[in-house]
C-alpha cells in the first residue's frame, strides 16, 4: 500500500514540475512609453516573466539582478542574437527588436530562469 502512495506522490510531483516549467504562463506586462520597462531577476524568476511589445519596434528592458545565484548572471534572446551580462545590483539596459509578430523567449544561461516578449 505505501509503495502505491510514493508513486502517487512522484506522479504529481512530475505533473507539477512539468506544469510549472511548460504550461503555466504569467500575464503579460505591455512595454508603453519612453522609458524602459524595469525586469526584477530575483528568486528564479524574471519580474514581470511575460512582456508584451509592438513587433518591428525597438524595446528597452532595464535588468536588476539581485539574485545571486551565477545562473542568472546572463541573460539570452537567442532568437534575437542578443546577450547582455548582468552583474549583481547592477541595472543593465538591453535594448531588443522583435522583427516579426509572435513569441521570443529570455533566458538565463542554463535555461532555468525563463521569460518571454510576446510582440503583436
Amino acid at each position: 500500500m505505501s509503495s502505491w502512495l510514493i508513486n502517487l506522490a512522484g506522479v504529481a510531483v512530475i505533473g507539477l514540475i512539468v506544469w510549472w516549467f511548460g504550461l503555466s504562463r504569467p500575464k503579460a506586462q505591455r512595454a508603453a512609453g519612453a522609458g524602459p520597462l524595469e525586469v526584477l531577476v530575483d528568486n528564479g524568476v524574471y519580474t514581470p516573466a511575460s512582456i508584451e511589445v509592438a513587433a518591428g519596434k525597438p524595446v528597452t528592458l532595464r535588468f536588476l539582478r539581485k539574485d545571486p545565484s551565477p545562473c542568472a548572471e546572463k541573460v539570452l534572446f537567442d532568437e534575437l542574437g542578443v546577450s547582455a551580462d548582468l552583474p549583481l545590483d547592477k541595472p543593465v539596459t538591453v535594448t531588443v527588436t522583435p522583427a516579426k509578430p509572435g513569441e521570443y523567449e529570455f533566458t538565463c544561461q542554463m535555461r532555468m530562469y525563463r521569460g518571454r516578449l510576446v510582440a503583436r
